[in-house]
């Protein structure tokens, strides 16, 4: 009997590249693929429930959760701390269960030096600088926002070439092709294939 050790699949990009758009859609055609819950310091918005849409802590306990090495990746953004709990996570890859990272570059270091042989990382690109450009004026956002987001994005895809792989998102259809496409390859690499010597042998 072959088992198969789930992945940390993690997608990066620049904001304005199509990246929501793409892992709900990922989401939606992968039944074994789940998002990863963070935990957070900031307070519950209605509608939101504890596990589901977040682990809320406070900050003291964060701080116990990095002390004891309880996450896999946490950052401090506009006075609220966010991070990635370990314990789920491992459970679920030790499962079979496949879980999707939606972090920066800097998280998928800190994930990749976590769980450096679990990690599948991907960098999802935009076709140009013009089309980047013209989608964030689509979103409606003013002449500064868009400046601000453009000067991001460029320090963001600077690190593209930490990640395993990069699809271009031209195409939206194409792109959420290439990145199953991706995922499906993962998922048959021999290092996630449990017991394979053994069924091997029983076809020799």
């Amino acid at each position: 009997m072959i088992s198969r050790r789930g992945i940390c699949l993690v997608v990066s990009a620049p904001s304005g590249a199509g990246k929501s758009s793409v892992t709900r859609a990922l989401l939606a055609s992968e039944t074994r693929l789940s998002l990863s819950v963070s935990a957070t310091t900031r307070a519950p918005r209605a509608g939101e429930r504890e596990g589901v849409h977040y682990f809320f802590r406070s900050q003291p306990q964060f701080d116990v959760m990095i002390a004891g090495d309880e996450l896999l990746e946490w950052a401090s953004v506009f006075g609220r701390t966010y991070g990635t709990p370990r314990a789920p996570v491992e459970a679920a890859l030790a499962a079979g269960r496949d879980v999707l990272f939606d972090i920066d570059w800097q998280g998928h270091r800190q994930i990749r030096a976590a769980l450096p042989a679990d990690t599948v990382g991907l960098f999802l690109l935009p076709p140009s600088h013009h089309e980047l450009d013209a989608r964030l004026r689509r979103r409606g956002d003013d002449a500064v926002e868009i400046t601000r987001r453009m000067d991001a994005a460029r320090a963001e895809m600077s690190h593209a070439g930490e990640f395993d792989y990069v699809v271009v998102n031209h195409v939206f259809e194409e792109a959420v092709a290439e990145v199953r496409a991706i995922l499906h390859a993962a998922r048959c690499a021999v290092s996630r294939q449990a017991g394979l010597a053994g069924f091997v042998s029983e076809l020799s």
